[in-house]
């Protein structure tokens, strides 16, 4: 059966460096950033990206998010792939959890969820998940 979880998130670190400078105004980067999670989910998280930045701003980005915590009263930590978007001031970030990623009581963790920044430093996220 499916379980749905919500909460939200704050961005707790953000180190982010250019490794290429595009024609026309756009970069490529990498960044390691770091979250916490109150809510259905609460623990921390750290995520490792790259990035591709137009000219105008946007962004598509892609990279692998552990997280450690609780989640329906079980413990352990599982990774996500996140994929997702920037733009208007908005990202965007669709989460799938890697299949045998999961430790602790969280064994056997699937699922898909999203998370969106509402703010400068944070947002919500939702997780669509079912326990092994």
């Amino acid at each position: 059966m499916t379980a749905h979880a919500t909460g939200t998130f704050t961005v707790a670190g953000w180190d982010e460096n250019t490794y290429e400078e595009l024609d026309g105004g756009g970069k490529l980067t990498k960044a390691h950033v770091t979250f916490g999670f109150d809510g259905d989910l609460k623990g921390e998280g750290g995520w490792e990206a790259v990035m591709c930045y137009g000219q105008d701003g946007t962004a598509s980005f892609t990279g692998f998010q552990q997280t450690a915590g609780e989640l329906a009263g079980r413990s352990g930590s599982f990774v996500v792939r996140a994929d997702g978007s920037f733009e208007n001031g908005q990202a965007r970030t669709l989460w799938q959890v890697v299949e045998g990623s999961a430790t602790g009581d969280l064994r056997g963790l699937r699922g898909t969820g999203e998370a969106v920044t509402t703010g400068g430093s944070g947002g919500t996220f939702t997780l669509d998940y079912e326990l092994g």
